[in-house]
């Protein structure tokens, strides 16, 4: 056939066949993605859920909460990175038990992290915020590392770190050199391209950036003494196609080599973050890995390889793999002593579970037996769509409560909470879902 014909063909039949097409019976239906509903044991401990107020009636964008007593006074606050109001916010306890919210930061936007830190060692702590930019996908310079530079009056004074990047999602603090000042480890997420960064401190409240790594995707970048050679080194996970995490291992005077600490063949787990934790206290810092973001389809099921991965610090960057839970659409991951009993459970979150269902869990808490054993329990069903979550001792009873954060994306959820609570305490009731009094209005913040 000439060429001339192969070409009125290529015109010709779509042009008769696509008007056809409508007349042509169904052979069945598409399968659906794997979508079937994660759902525990009711929890043992009991816990009593609240909010911290203003619950508000658009859609939150929660990307980070932080347990701590910011000002060593004597009792936690709640850091709090609203993307919605482009804020970093702090609450605090009244002598009422009221929650009083201080602005830290604005018109950062989309900050996806804070970090706590004296900076400059003055005596007054500061706020180190990773800025996205743009909370969604994203390849322009919008990212940037904002100091929040605490003044003796105490307000904020907003400086710039780093600019002219995509967006960031983590900074955090480590003395890489050995000069004895604050360094800055970067996670540039971006989106088709991403970097991880250390910042050098050159003293004058200055810095210029060093690349580690090329690679778009990096969420975390937990900073700790890896191979317990008395230096600080660096891990991310690098959550773009090829779901890896990577460790940096220092020299002690800034120099840093890599070292592939855990890969897949599945580039859909859906890395959604890095949490470094001794799980086993065995002396030697361990990270943990969950799975579960699936942002990227439409679909959002979630999938049987969602859930949480420890690995394993076996020393000399040797980490070992294990699946503590299965967990659809996990997607932050806390550690504290939930139960009291001297070792270290684990608090999970869920963005994407199948909320069509009776009861899917939102938040659920693996107990350990101390033998790393780890036994999921459901705290709650409601609220949905928890994109991050903190561990800590909110009334001073000695137990260690939750925070989490609500970032709902899909339109499953009529009863998305902005900061929901669950205070843990053998006199209260597991919820199952967030009780109505939630929505009456609450004092404590404007």
């Amino acid at each position: 056939m000439s060429t001339r014909w192969l070409l009125l063909a290529a015109v010709v039949i779509p042009l008769v066949g696509i008007p056809l097409l409508g007349w042509i019976p169904a052979g069945g239906r598409l399968r659906e993605p794997f979508h079937n509903a994660s759902t525990f044991p009711r929890s043992e401990l009991s816990f009593q859920v609240s909010s911290i107020p203003p619950d508000q009636s658009d859609r939150p964008r929660i990307t980070n909460v932080q347990i701590l007593d910011f000002d060593d006074h004597g009792s936690v606050d709640v850091i709090v990175c609203d993307a919605r109001r482009n804020a970093v916010l702090r609450y605090q306890r009244t002598s009422d038990q009221a929650w009083q919210e201080t602005t830290l930061g604005s018109g950062l936007i989309a900050p996806a992290h804070a970090t706590c830190v004296d900076l400059d060692r003055d005596g007054r702590r500061d706020v180190l915020v990773a800025v996205l930019g743009n909370l969604y996908p994203d390849d322009s310079p919008v990212g940037s590392v904002v100091w929040l530079q605490q003044q003796p009056d105490g307000t904020f004074a907003s400086r710039v770190l780093l600019t002219d990047v995509r967006r960031v999602a983590d900074v955090q603090p480590g003395d890489f050199d050995g000069d004895g000042d604050i360094d800055l480890a970067v996670a540039v997420f971006g989106y088709a391209r991403g970097e991880v960064l250390w910042m050098e401190n050159l003293g004058n409240e200055s810095f210029i950036d060093h690349r580690l790594d090329y690679a778009a995707g990096a969420i975390h970048v937990p900073v700790a003494d890896f191979d317990g050679d008395g230096d600080l080194d660096i891990a991310t996970v690098i959550s773009q196609e090829t779901e890896e995490v990577w460790g940096y291992e220092n020299d002690g005077q800034g120099r840093f080599s890599r070292k592939l600490l855990f890969q897949t063949v599945n580039y859909d787990v859906g890395s959604a973050g890095l949490v470094a934790s001794d799980l086993d206290s065995d002396g030697d810092m361990d990270l943990l890995l969950p799975l579960g973001d699936n942002l990227e389809y439409r679909h959002t099921f979630p999938q049987p390889y969602h859930g949480c991965l420890w690995l394993e610090n076996l020393g000399g960057w040797k980490f070992a793999t294990h699946r503590i839970a299965t967990f659809g659409g996990t997607y932050a991951a806390a550690v504290d002593d939930l139960d009291g009993d001297g070792d270290r459970d684990v608090v999970l979150v869920s963005m994407f579970n199948d909320w069509r269902t009776t009861d899917p869990a939102s938040v659920i808490w693996l107990e350990n037996d101390g033998r790393q054993n780890f036994t999921p329990w459901q705290i709650a069903a409601a609220p949905t769509q928890l994109s991050t979550v903190a561990c800590g001792d909110l009334n001073g009873d000695g137990r260690p409560d939750i925070v989490a954060g609500c970032m709902p994306v899909l339109d499953t959820d009529p009863q998305s909470r902005r900061l929901p609570v669950w205070v843990n305490g053998p006199e209260t009731q597991t919820s199952r879902s967030l009780p109505d009094r939630m929505s009456a209005p609450q004092t404590g913040a404007p």
